[in-house]
């Protein structure tokens, strides 16, 4: 049996995630502390960090409590963003535990976590914590062996002395960054200037409310950010999600980049074998057509970090901007995405020019509001019936969802969001007629179903 595969009660596609107070407590927070004390055994030492949400310090003090209860030591963050976590937990510790909801609302919160290699807790691993939850097997330290609390704040420096070594850019590059007033609202702009950008900063002040714009780096929300980067000469916008596991870029019109596209010019720039997931477009395939090798996997971070490992792949990347770059760490890394792609329009040019050089088809997605005890059932109707509407597929992939190709190269998805309440439709149509006509149709289906 795969243990990878069976459905967890807790845990999602992401780590833990749901609304503060309710999916997510205090109480689970400090069990968790303690399961993950109980699995690794005593004496052993975990990173905690969080974002800014104004429950995060609520939560990092209940897992702090619990993991020192278990006997294993803290190695404090503080205030953090997702890619340093991982980053501090491949080179310092045994385990690394990240409160964050990362693009969800502010009345969310969530835990995630992370191996030693800095790659996430696989979906077995987080099967081995909800048993030891839900059975309450905890194993507590003694009085003279309980936990230390150790600060390790001063990691920062060398994750940023890392990647100025990794990532080169022409200096003079203006670049404007919007952290959502997350976890990266100091580091990211930091790194930027010191890479030698001209950096302007939006939304960069630390703040759970989220009062500039909404933690998820959408078209809707990066409003700002486009009309910012006109306005000032730009050459380049870089916009995080609330921990910045997640990067979008800008281009120096003001445009939005497609995601699909920024993802499969990052994948070009890289070549050899890299990774996707089943909801990303054919843009990524017909980039590398000759130059090297597209492998699909399950939506998730923890499934393309899986994928990358199993076949040794250089680069992979979601199109949500989740991108993990394997030679540096195997966790999800904004900021090292953001410095990529800025180094990547310094060396070849405008970062519009570059995405009108990637082949694309019209690419379309909505999520439809379905509630968690729908989901399973929605699923195998979709499975079921979904295929009898299109007599030109040549293709079904069941790894995550339910994906068709059509026999003209057009693709539809139809897959349950594993961190919020939704289904989600992905397609891609060979012209925009016939992607608004698939949208139709698949749209009609579902709220069938519901």
């Amino acid at each position: 049996m795969n243990l990878n595969n069976i459905p967890r009660k807790l845990f999602g596609t992401s780590g833990i995630r749901g609304p503060i107070g309710k999916a997510v407590t205090a109480d689970l927070a400090l069990k968790l502390g303690k399961a993950i004390s109980t699995k690794l055994g005593p004496g052993h030492s975990i990173v905690v960090g969080y974002d800014t949400r104004t429950s995060s310090q609520l939560l990092e003090r209940a897992v702090t409590a619990g993991i020192l209860e278990g006997g294993c030591d803290v190695l404090s963050l503080g205030m953090a963003p997702t890619p340093l976590v991982g980053y501090a937990t491949m080179k310092l510790a045994d385990a690394g535990i990240m409160i964050t909801a990362s693009h969800n609302p502010p009345q969310d919160n969530g835990i995630k976590v992370w191996n030693r290699t800095g790659m996430a807790y696989r979906p077995y691993q987080e099967l081995e914590l909800e048993k030891i939850i839900f059975n309450e097997s905890f194993t507590n330290a003694s009085w003279e062996n309980i936990g230390q609390v150790k600060d390790i704040k001063n990691i920062s420096r060398e994750y940023i002395k890392d990647l100025l070594d990794y990532v080169h850019i022409k200096p003079g590059l203006k670049v404007v960054v919007d952290s959502a007033s997350g976890a990266a609202s100091y580091i990211s702009p930091l790194i930027l200037r010191k890479a030698g950008c001209q950096v302007i900063t939006l939304n960069s002040q630390p703040d759970g409310f989220f009062p500039g714009r909404m933690p998820e780096p959408s078209e809707a929300n990066l409003q700002e950010l486009m009309k910012m980067v006109i306005a000032t000469n730009a050459d380049l916008g870089i916009a995080h999600d609330g921990d910045a596991d997640r990067m979008i870029a800008v281009d120096e019109k003001g445009n939005i980049a497609d995601f699909d596209k920024l993802v499969a010019l990052m994948a070009r720039e890289i070549g050899g074998r890299v990774v996707t997931t089943v909801d990303a477009s054919n843009s990524m395939d017909m980039c590398l057509e000759s130059k090297g090798e597209v492998i699909r996997t399950k939506v998730g971070d923890v499934h393309v970090a899986e994928a990358i490992k199993k076949n040794n792949a250089s680069f992979g990347g979601e199109p949500s901007g989740t991108w993990i770059h394997p030679d540096f760490c195997m966790c999800p890394d904004g900021i090292l995405s953001g410095l990529r792609i800025a180094a990547l329009v310094s060396e070849k040019g405008p970062l519009s020019k570059l995405l009108n050089e990637v082949p694309s088809f019209p690419t379309l997605r909505k999520k439809i509001n379905c509630e968690e005890s729908q989901k399973k059932i929605i699923m195998e109707k979709t499975e079921a019936e979904f295929p009898k509407l299109f007599e030109d597929m040549v293709e079904l992939n069941l790894i995550d969802g339910v994906r068709l190709s059509l026999k003209n190269g057009s693709w539809v998805l139809i897959r349950p969001s594993g961190t919020e309440s939704y289904v989600r439709i992905t397609l891609g149509g060979k012209t925009n007629l016939e992607a608004e006509n698939l949208m139709d149709k698949s749209n009609e289906f579902i709220n069938k179903l519901l």
